[in-house]
């Protein structure tokens, strides 16, 4: 083990990863939590993390696929800590009224997508999120998650088809 102050390669590898995709990083972390302050926490926590456990990274040719698990897993992390504090977010009614119609029902639009987002599975929803938040190639996805390409277009039509019935008024 290298002494204070000394990097090994790992180390500098998982660094140089942390650097180059701090953005993606944090896309994918606001993408769940939908605050900046929360999305640059969970990035943080993350890349202490990484870091730290950078001596458990057994093959440095897939260090940016374990950088973006971690990324990942606390992204989880700290959604399933914040569930209760997540549900009580809802905007103040006596806001309501005060912004032009035509605002009004792209927040309406705003907000029945963003329940249709919740009720996709989770699978689901890292799929359309990773294709479409984060700019991903389908292989590229069932790369990261370590799946068949195939299974992640099927999850990834079934999410686009859940949400065009809960976008329509149909039940999914």
């Amino acid at each position: 083990m290298a002494g204070p102050g000394i990097k090994n390669e790992k180390e500098r590898l998982i660094e140089e990863i942390l650097i180059t995709n701090y953005e993606k990083y944090y896309r994918l972390a606001y993408g769940y939590v939908h605050n900046d302050a929360d999305a640059m926490d969970i990035v943080q926590e993350g890349a202490y993390k990484a870091i730290l456990k950078s001596e458990t990274l057994r093959e440095p040719a897939y260090a940016a696929t374990w950088v973006y698990r971690i990324m990942l897993n606390e992204v989880f992390q700290f959604c399933r800590d914040n569930a209760k504090r997540r549900s009580n977010e809802n905007g103040s009614a006596e806001d309501w009224g005060k912004t032009e119609p035509t605002e009004e029902m792209a927040y309406m639009d705003f907000l029945e997508l963003y329940d249709a987002l919740g009720d996709l599975e989770t699978n689901e929803k890292l799929v359309l999120k990773m294709k479409y938040f984060d700019g991903m190639k389908l292989w590229e996805v069932a790369q990261k998650l370590n799946l068949n390409e195939n299974t992640v277009k099927s999850r990834l039509y079934r999410a686009i088809a859940k949400l065009r019935k809960a976008m329509s008024g149909q039940e999914a």
